[in-house]
């Protein structure tokens, strides 16, 4: 257990994950209604990380570990991902092109 009386388990929690916290920034950002695709998150991300070793297209790294974040998110109800302009059920797997938007009201 750790100070929180939480369950250790040696990976940080989800709600911690900066790439999670990163997504919602990102939508934040943009006006209601609108959405983005996982890789223009990824690229934001991997732009505030951007090291001059880094190869020229940095952001793919990043860009399998934000859908799965998206898909976290999306089962806790903070944002919606969307196949074909419809939102997607995030209990199932989700393939092919996704776009992320934050719930409506």
């Amino acid at each position: 257990m750790n100070a929180d009386g939480e369950k250790a388990t040696g990976a940080a929690s989800r709600k911690d994950d900066p790439l999670a916290a990163a997504i919602l920034g990102h939508l934040a950002e943009h006006p209601p209604g609108k959405s983005v695709t996982p890789e223009e998150v990824a690229r934001a991300f991997a732009a505030g990380r951007a090291k001059p070793s880094d190869p020229p297209d940095p952001w793919r790294r990043y860009l399998q570990a934000a859908r799965e974040q998206a898909l976290h998110l999306a089962r806790e109800g903070r944002l919606v991902i969307l196949r074909k302009g419809k939102p997607a059920d995030p209990s199932h797997r989700i393939k092919g092109v996704i776009r992320l938007a934050l719930p409506r009201p």
